[in-house]
């Protein structure tokens, strides 16, 4: 039986077999002892699993290294269930290992508790891995799923390396594209909830981000078709003007905004939830935009200062990184709210 916390590989445990039988057959060919076989991984280019190192086993066979491996090898082959066959490449012998015995160690190690696990000393370091990070005006989609299983993967095999580990998401919690969804909700909802209908918190406030959309494209056409440039309407739907003013007055902690946020994405808070219960994943900690974009505002201020930032004519604050190869980056909307860059910044 395995020892869970004391990982002792496949390709040791056969070593030891095979370095019992060698030992056996070296005396029972050439009456010889021997302390030290020299193993190594079988190469890529050659069939095998392991590799037996014949030329310091010369001095003992007396005989050339083709010779003493050839005899060895066929020894092996008779003698050691696990070896199914061998080639010979120079002084190497490629010994193949049958596939039941790493089905038999797989399926062992299978059924022990803690396989491969090993303890967390005082002193291991720590790391943080961040996945997930969705945004709450729609449910997880495919690539979040993906997304999730790998960097959950990835914290526990660290963690089954003996390290510490933080496993933690930054929700993107605020921002025009989450007040995209409330307006929505306000204009078409008609005081739907989660329960009303049994969809889940999320699919229901990512219903009303697409009927946002809907309405969006819709009063673009009717614009359009009024005699307004297609440019000038994407920027004049009354439906953006609307999660633009929400959104100038979710920063300005509007009391009946905020209680709207609230509520909507703790429908989508629960609804992640249950998504990720399902999964087997979670967290540690969860970070939220909604608590950074200060931060960031407050840089993007020290750095109008400094000359750092600059403002357009519209009062929007940018900053040109042409020197380093990019474009120039906006950092503040001309109503003063903020982006993903501001917050990435906080």
């Amino acid at each position: 039986m395995y020892d869970g916390r004391n990982i002792f590989t496949f390709e040791k445990m056969i070593e030891q077999i095979l370095n019992k039988a060698i030992s056996e057959g070296l005396c029972a060919l050439y009456g010889a002892d021997i302390q030290h076989i020299q193993f190594q991984k079988t190469r890529k280019e050659f069939d095998g699993d392991i590799t037996l190192v014949v030329f310091s086993l010369l001095k003992l066979s007396k005989k050339d290294a083709k010779q003493t491996a050839e005899e060895i090898g066929n020894y092996l082959q008779e003698n050691v269930e696990e070896v199914y066959s061998y080639n010979i490449v120079e002084g190497f012998l490629n010994l193949s290992i049958d596939d039941s015995y790493w089905m038999t160690q797989f399926v062992l190690a299978c059924k022990t508790p803690n396989y491969g696990i090993l303890d967390i000393e005082k002193d291991a370091p720590t790391y943080l891995v961040e996945y997930s990070s969705p945004n709450t005006n729609k449910p997880l989609h495919l690539g979040h799923i993906r997304n999730n299983l790998l960097g959950y993967s990835v914290a526990e095999i660290i963690k089954a390396s003996g390290k510490n580990v933080k496993k933690v998401q930054i929700i993107n919690d605020k921002g025009i594209h989450i007040c995209k969804s409330m307006v929505a909700w306000q204009d078409f909802g008609n005081g739907e909830k989660p329960g009303d209908r049994g969809i889940k918190g999320d699919h229901l406030v990512g219903k009303y981000y697409v009927k946002f959309e809907q309405s969006y494209k819709a009063e673009i056409t009717d614009l359009v078709t009024n005699g307004v440039d297609r440019e000038q309407a994407k920027k004049q739907a009354p439906i953006l003007l609307k999660a633009q003013e929400m959104l100038i007055k979710w920063e300005a902690k509007d009391p009946e905004i905020i209680k709207l946020w609230k509520m909507m994405n703790g429908w989508v808070y629960d609804g992640f939830e249950e998504t990720y219960r399902r999964l087997g994943v979670d967290f540690d900690k969860n970070y939220y935009e909604s608590e950074t974009y200060l931060l960031g505002k407050e840089v993007v201020q020290k750095g109008i200062e400094k000359g750092i930032f600059y403002k357009k004519e519209d009062n929007s604050v940018w900053i040109d990184l042409s020197k380093e190869g990019l474009d120039q980056k906006i950092l503040l909307r001309s109503d003063g709210t903020t982006v993903y860059i501001t917050q990435d910044i906080g």
